[in-house]
């Protein structure tokens, strides 16, 4: 059974920095893309990166562009996203995926596995 379970939310001031984690078991994924989502109350599922099977292509949501780092360790079946300058318009919940594919997908149903999510809030 494939699991994916995501931590290091929480709650941080605007302007902080989160180093978010996304374990996997069940399953290598070292040949796939892999990417995070976040989901705010009320609103729908929302890409925020993606980084494809070699770890040389990564694709971010115009709004995290130059805060948000995704990146991937293999050995551990592992990733990572790294929030820096972090705004109230952040929170919410953040849910890693992963693709039986090997590109940036952008789009929710083309990851086939997802983790439960972590809680990001940002005070003001």
């Amino acid at each position: 059974q494939v699991q994916l379970v995501e931590s290091g939310g929480g709650l941080v001031q605007a302007g902080g920095s989160l180093r978010l984690s996304c374990s996997a078991s069940g399953r290598t994924f070292s040949s796939n893309s892999l990417g995070w989502f976040r989901q705010a109350p009320g609103k729908e599922r929302e890409f925020v990166t993606a980084i494809d099977w070699s770890g040389g292509s990564t694709n971010y949501a115009d709004f995290v562009k130059g805060r948000f780092t995704i990146s991937r360790d293999n050995a551990r079946n592992a990733w990572y996203l790294q929030m820096n300058d972090l705004k109230p318009e952040d929170t919410a919940v953040y849910l890693c995926a992963a693709s039986d594919g090997t590109l940036t997908y952008t789009v929710p149903n083309l990851y086939h596995y997802w983790g439960r999510g972590t809680q990001v809030t940002v005070s003001s």
